[in-house]
């Protein structure tokens, strides 16, 4: 039976398929977008632009979370396929953010993460969620990547002060837990947090990003006051500033120890902020 990726696309699917692959796994992709990775790629989106389906070993949602739990909850899926989804530990860090647009994106992860559970339990079907912290390492991410990208244009490299720990993930470690979580009962019905193998300070993190960009670039210091006077001029800059003190961490006991899934250091390479094709 086939494994259908919906997101097949996504920077986490770029690491996945090869890896399913690898692991003997007979893999169905699903994306907006059907590309050429794979013949038998299906066109669809979540919640309401689904393909019809043949019965599957397991379903893994890539994708918008709230989109995976509704659609699940309206159809029928033949069988029982093993449900894995990656959610965000937005969930948690952004539960008490004075931004109220990052306190609905915590409230809607959660609210998606219990209806996802509630409706495989009452089917008899396995699930696995996981929340990763930030991801890098296909050059398709909207965080680190763009910061990267924008500065080697300009040649100027912002470095904001930040004293939040951070905790960057491979999307391909987030891959190896995946296939992990098929594999293993221990995987089943379980919420994973899954963050890298290290943990720097927010401004050490923009300092690495900049030594391993992969070309010469000026480093601008941006001190408090200013990123300060930011939020003065821009009130939606609150969320973002003030995470640059929080702490955005995972704690990877339960993913090491029912998995055997140990995430890399954050050392990247310049072939990291180069986009995937």
């Amino acid at each position: 039976m086939q494994i259908l990726v919906i997101g097949a696309s996504s920077q986490i699917g770029h690491f996945l398929l090869p890896r399913l692959v690898a692991a003997g796994e007979d893999v169905l992709p699903l994306g907006r977008h059907p590309g050429a990775l794979h013949p038998d790629w299906l066109a669809g989106r979540l919640p309401d632009e689904m393909p019809a389906l043949p019965p599957l070993k397991a379903i893994v949602c890539l994708g918008p979370l709230n989109g995976l739990s509704r659609w699940l909850s309206q159809t029928r899926v033949s069988g029982t396929p093993h449900i894995v989804a990656t959610s965000s530990m937005s969930a948690e860090t952004k539960r008490d953010s004075t931004d109220p647009e990052e306190r609905d994106l915590s409230r809607i992860l959660r609210e998606a993460e219990t209806q996802l559970s509630t409706t495989c339990a009452s089917r008899g079907m396995p699930w696995t969620i996981f929340r990763p912290t930030l991801i890098y390492g296909a050059g398709l991410d909207k965080s680190l990547t763009p910061v990267v990208q924008g500065a080697l244009r300009r040649h100027v490299f912002p470095l904001p002060a930040g004293r939040g720990q951070r905790q960057p993930v491979h999307a391909d470690d987030i891959a190896a837990a995946i296939v992990a979580a098929l594999q293993r009962p221990a995987g089943r019905n379980q919420t994973f947090a899954i963050g890298g193998g290290e943990r720097l300070s927010a401004a050490e993190m923009f300092r690495r990003a900049r030594r391993t960009a992969g070309s010469a670039t000026l480093p601008v210091p941006i001190p408090r006051f200013i990123l300060n006077a930011a939020v003065l001029v821009s009130p939606g800059m609150r969320g973002p500033v003030r995470r640059l003190d929080s702490d955005l961490i995972a704690d990877n006991r339960l993913l090491e120890a029912a998995l055997d899934v140990h995430p890399r250091a954050f050392a990247p390479q310049p072939e990291t902020w180069r986009t995937a094709s």
